[in-house]
């Protein structure tokens, strides 16, 4: 299992501007790496249509596997605000460790504050973040809950990631149309049954939608 990346973390109080750490890609390599398993496959790499294929090909993982940059920007949570922050249908992309093949679908993700907030559109870029490597649907459920309260000491947190495969869908057992449901619950998220059950209603798992 992968470590949790070192995303700096801004105060908002303060100033700074430093940014999410960039991962290496040798695109020469794996350009190379994409033209051997292409001839290995069978591939005619002088056809017209193949010849520009592996460097396509390694440009197309490299952008799936390099997050975007950002500044995880917290704040004192000066209101105290005590209820949940929940961000619903977050959409993602990953790439499946196993196949390389895609995975997609939705993350709801949710906070019980402490003494700090973080900018709602960071949740988002937090997900995006862990989905930006070869995944599989468990660790990247952990990694986004496990990063909030690294962040942000919260009181409690709730992550679910519901996710079509395409390893799944498109090759071996060809079951289109399932979806894999994951969650990571911290804290009062799990440990409260009325804060839990106040959890999966908000983000319609709670067996009554």
């Amino acid at each position: 299992m992968s470590a949790v990346p070192n995303i700096h973390l801004v105060d908002g109080s303060r100033n700074g501007h430093p940014t999410a750490e960039q991962k290496d890609v040798d695109l020469a390599a794996a350009t190379r790496a994409a033209a051997d398993l292409l001839a290995a496959l069978g591939a005619d790499l002088h056809s017209d249509h193949l010849r520009e294929t592996p460097r396509r090909v390694a440009e197309a993982y490299a952008e799936l596997l390099s997050p975007a940059q950002f500044n995880a920007t917290t704040f004192p949570n000066d209101e105290g605000y005590d209820e949940l922050v929940v961000v619903r249908g977050i959409p993602f992309q990953s790439l499946c460790a196993h196949h390389l093949l895609p995975f997609h679908g939705q993350a709801h993700v949710a906070y019980l504050p402490g003494a700090r907030i973080v900018g709602l559109s960071k949740i988002g870029r937090v997900v995006d973040l862990f989905a930006h490597e070869l995944q599989v649907q468990e660790r990247l459920t952990t990694q986004v809950a496990d990063w909030l309260v690294r962040a942000l000491d919260p009181r409690g947190v709730g992550v679910i990631v519901e996710a079509d495969h395409l390893c799944m869908s498109l090759r071996g057992v060809q079951k289109p149309g399932s979806l894999t449901v994951t969650s990571a619950l911290r804290g009062a998220v799990k440990d409260d049954p009325r804060t839990r059950q106040e959890f999966l209603e908000l983000v319609g798992r709670d067996g009554r939608r």
